[in-house]
């Protein structure tokens, strides 16, 4: 089975930052990330959770969504994922 969705996730790393990123395997990516094996900031932050996540259909959709989002600043970032900014 193939999966042809795409997510913008973003996680909340062990001292309160968040980490935004793309995958097209939320889980697995997840998985990944609380291994060591994820991206280099989320590496020394561990354990993440999966704090927010969108669905899209496009790989382009999900990365332009992922780099809009990392130019909020972080009180931004908190009012999108609240669903007080769109």
């Amino acid at each position: 089975m193939v999966n042809n969705y795409h997510y913008f996730y973003v996680l909340k790393c062990s001292d309160n930052s968040f980490y935004a990123g793309y995958t097209s395997d939320l889980l697995k990516r997840l998985s990944c990330h609380n291994s060591k094996k994820g991206a280099k900031y989320t590496r020394s932050r561990i354990p993440v959770v999966l704090y927010y996540f969108e669905i899209y259909f496009s790989k382009r959709e999900a990365m332009q969504q992922e780099y809009w989002f990392k130019q909020l600043s972080r009180e931004k970032k908190k009012q999108y994922m609240r669903g007080e900014l769109r």
